[in-house]
This record gives structure tokens, C-alpha cells and sequence, in this order.
């Protein structure tokens, strides 16, 4: 799409409507009950910046939404919960990004950076509130099982929401030629 000089400045549209989505997302999915918040809404327009628009503005994105949200409509909680988020998920747009530039673009292929980038970016959640409680700053413990329990069993909805959504979504826009990365 953009090219040269008008590259950066489409990139800091889409990524302001992305951050806008990561912030407002979760109002809306939140009155979805039971289920509201294992539907994950602040990760798909996260992932979605970093597959558009590349790892380092997804990255900036992802960084930046659990921490505003946290300051502006106070959740998720600031210590443990928001600042392991940042990492988790900066992390996923970065690699989602990073993976999604350097590899060919096929279907399974972007299913292997999909579900790449989830992972990790799992990996760091649970690697980070560790360290969070480790030093007091969290309450509770972390151990294996509430790892998986938070990572996977309770957001099982929001797994399969982006496998099924993000998917289409980036075959529309790079048939479209709307892909910034």
C-alpha cells in the first residue's frame, strides 16, 4: 500500500485505530457473560498490528494497551496483571510480526506464526507474573498449574476466536493490498 514518506504515517493510523480497539474491545466483550473475558479482546487488534503493520509498531501497541487500559479505566489490575500483559503482549505482536515479514506467505505457514506468536507470548505472561510474585509484587502464588489454568483452559474462546477471525481477516486486507509488512 504505502510507500516511502506516507509508510510511517499510514502504519501510526492503523496502529492508533489497533490501540483504540485494544482499549475499547474488552468494554464491549466484557458484557458478554459468563464468558466475556476469555474471548482475550485486547489480543486480536494486537495481533492484527503487528501482522499489518509489523513487529516493532505491534510490539508498541501491545505494550502500550494493557498499561493504558489499566491507568484509564483501572483493569486490569496495574501489578501483577497489566505489566505481565505488556510483556505478553508486546511480545505477541512482535513475533507474529517479525515471523509473518520473514517467512512465505501461505496459509499453513501463517498458521505456524499465528500459533507461534501465542505461545510465546503465553510463555511471557507466565515467565514475568512469576518473577512479579517472586518479588512480592503480585499476590498469590504461580506454579505450573495456574499457568495453564490462565493461559490456556480459561481462554480456550478466545484461542479459537483468533484462529478462526485473524486469518481471514489478513487474506481480505492482502488481497486488498492493505499489508504494511
Amino acid at each position: 500500500m504505502a510507500k516511502g514518506r506516507h509508510s510511517a504515517t499510514v502504519r501510526l493510523l492503523y496502529s492508533s485505530m489497533f490501540l483504540a480497539l485494544a482499549l475499547l474491545l474488552p468494554i464491549l466483550v466484557g458484557q458478554i457473560k459468563p464468558f466475556g473475558t476469555a474471548l482475550l479482546p485486547m489480543h486480536l487488534p494486537v495481533m492484527l498490528c503487528g501482522f499489518i503493520c509489523g513487529p516493532y509498531w505491534g510490539m508498541a501497541v501491545g505494550a502500550a494497551a494493557p498499561l493504558l487500559r489499566s491507568v484509564i479505566f483501572g483493569a486490569p489490575v496495574l501489578v501483577p496483571d497489566a505489566i505481565a500483559m505488556t510483556f505478553e503482549l508486546a511480545a505477541y505482536a512482535f513475533i507474529a510480526g517479525l515471523l509473518y515479514k520473514k517467512l512465505e506467505k501461505n496459509l499453513f505457514l501463517f498458521y505456524v506464526e499465528l500459533i507461534t506468536a501465542m505461545v510465546c507470548g503465553r510463555l511471557v505472561w507466565g515467565l514475568v507474573t512469576f518473577v512479579l510474585i517472586f518479588l512480592g509484587m503480585g499476590n498469590g502464588e504461580i506454579g505450573f498449574a495456574i499457568i495453564w489454568t490462565r493461559t490456556i483452559t480459561s481462554c480456550i474462546p478466545g484461542i479459537i476466536l483468533q484462529l478462526v477471525v485473524i486469518p481471514p481477516i489478513i487474506n481480505v486486507l492482502k488481497k486488498n493490498r492493505l499489508m504494511l509488512n
